[in-house]
């Protein structure tokens, strides 16, 4: 076998060199530290549409509770009813075969409801984040201005950074001036939609 030409000193020197040139390059360079998570949670309208989601979000629990429970009765009437009778004598009762069937597609029609109303909810937050997003790019724009930045990172891609470099108090401040709330309205999806919303 034939001896590496590669020294690893040499590979280490040249690595060391790379950092110790790249270093002052990237001393000069003005990092800002944003915690986006932070923002939407703490932001006037970012708390504005975490209520209404909240409240829509109720609004919708209520009408499935108010959907599934005419199903869940008609099932426990029919437990009740064919509770002691064997699959055969279910079989010759024509009148408990309709039953069942009807609870059945009854069950999965509420399934469907269900989730499309999981993806109206997931719309209606999509759709009132659109102009959030919009007016936070602008406010980002203005503190990359007027502190000079060259870079800003999430604080969610980092490991650590010191809070002098932080600009999130900067940007809540900025947003609750420029957008302090939105419309947040119910989307309603078509019925039989149960297809995850579009991005």
């Amino acid at each position: 076998m034939k001896h590496s030409s590669l020294n690893p000193l040499a590979i280490i020197a040249a690595a060391v060199t790379l950092m110790a040139v790249s270093a002052p390059v990237m001393a000069q360079q003005n990092i800002l530290v944003i915690n986006e998570e932070q923002i939407l949670r703490e932001s006037v309208v970012g708390q504005h549409i975490a209520t209404r989601l909240q409240a829509i979000s109720q609004e919708m629990d209520g009408e499935l509770r108010a959907l599934r429970a005419p199903i869940d009765e008609e099932a426990e009437r029919l437990n009740a009813e064919t509770n002691g009778i064997t699959e055969e004598g279910i079989q010759q009762r024509p009148d408990l075969i309709q039953r069942i069937q009807t609870v059945s597609q009854q069950a999965q029609a509420f399934e469907a409801t269900r989730q499309r109303y999981s993806n109206e909810l997931v719309a209606t937050e999509r759709a009132a984040m659109r102009p959030v997003l919009e007016a936070l790019q602008a406010v980002l724009q203005e503190v990359v201005t007027a502190r000079n930045a060259d870079i800003i990172i999430d604080r969610g891609s980092l490991v650590y950074a010191g809070e002098n470099v932080d600009a999130s108090a900067a940007v809540i401040e900025s947003l609750n001036a420029r957008l302090p709330t939105v419309p947040v309205n119910r989307v309603r999806l078509p019925q039989g939609d149960a297809q995850q919303p579009q991005q």
